[in-house]
């Protein structure tokens, strides 16, 4: 049985854990929890602090908490225990298939995640200025139907296809490859951590939403909601290939 440990008040090391923004709630409380592993606040063995008090430190309601709990549980980071002294607990090791995530070298997640944010919102904003054809229109959303429609283990490769396919729109060949280069080292990254099914649903309205803007023509609000569609996903691959030093 796991040893009960005292559990930290937010006024101790709780207070290292980040408070999460709004836009990607679900992917930012996993990154905090994650990185509260990392750096110790959650250590390894240790009972989680009370529900209420874990959401308020992180500024998130507790049922967006207890959905990356359970994520986190699925992937074996944490335990639930059962009985008087049970709860839900910290893996004692982390799963096995993420000890090599965990050396993965920050610089290149960082450069991956600064050039995508600096390419795909462009090509976003550039395929809504564009007077987009009915084939065009019809391309994009047969991209967008493929992706919600797809099964878990053809997601990824599809949602490359989907944001390949903006950037395509966009009328540029040169921003268009950069895109496809910029998706095929996020997808090397996103095949090294776990596939969260809460993510995925936020990120089909995302997507959904990303689309409805380019085909209505609005430019600045396609830009901003690509840009906050990869913060989220950057905040889930920073959550577990970080080396937890970083906010």
């Amino acid at each position: 049985m796991t040893e009960e440990l005292e559990t930290p008040t937010t006024a101790g090391p709780l207070r290292h854990l980040g408070q999460v923004r709004r836009g990607n709630v679900f992917e930012e409380t996993m990154e905090q929890l994650l990185r509260g592993m990392r750096l110790g606040v959650l250590a390894p063995g240790r009972k989680l602090p009370a529900e209420r008090e874990l959401a308020e430190s992180l500024g998130v309601s507790r049922a967006t908490l207890r959905e990356a709990l359970a994520e986190l549980q699925a992937a074996g980071f944490i335990t639930i225990q059962r009985g008087r002294y049970g709860g839900a607990f910290v893996a004692a090791e982390p799963p096995a298939e993420t000890a090599e995530l965990r050396s993965e070298d920050q610089g290149r997640v960082e450069d991956v995640l600064v050039y995508r944010a600096v390419v795909e919102p462009a090509a976003a904003e550039l395929a809504a200025r564009a007077a987009l054809t009915a084939a065009q229109r019809t391309e994009l959303n047969a991209a967008l139907e493929a992706l919600r429609a797809a099964e878990p283990a053809h997601y990824r490769p599809l949602d490359a296809r989907f944001h390949v396919t903006i950037a395509e729109l966009s009328g540029s060949s040169m921003l268009a490859a950069s895109v496809a280069e910029a998706r095929a080292a996020t997808s090397q990254l996103l095949d090294r951590i776990p596939f969260l099914e809460t993510n995925i649903a936020h990120s089909d309205e995302q997507h959904t939403r990303i689309t409805t803007a380019i085909l209505t023509g609005d430019s600045a609000l396609a830009r901003t909601l690509m840009l906050e569609h990869l913060e989220g996903t950057a905040a889930l691959l920073r959550g577990f290939l970080a080396d937890g030093s970083a906010s």
